[in-house]
């Protein structure tokens, strides 16, 4: 999945799969996660907010599953 840099203090890059509704988020550490069943709207709403590491915790975090895949 292709990602594209973020400026945020936490997060390093966020990717999208449309078909498989897929959030894909590589933090500064260099981990990479993948959230599953993320509507396409809310990652717009990510990608437009002011602070990207504060919508992360407070909007997606907690509420899809995941995995760590890097």
């Amino acid at each position: 999945m292709q990602r594209e840099n973020v400026p945020s203090s936490n997060l390093r890059s966020v990717g999208y799969d449309d078909r498989t509704e897929t959030l894909e988020v590589e933090f500064c550490s260099g981990s990479v996660y993948q959230y599953y069943n993320v509507p396409h709207t809310l990652y717009d709403q990510l990608m437009r907010a002011v602070s990207k590491g504060k919508f992360h915790h407070a909007h997606i975090r907690y509420a899809y599953p995941y995995s760590r895949v890097g």
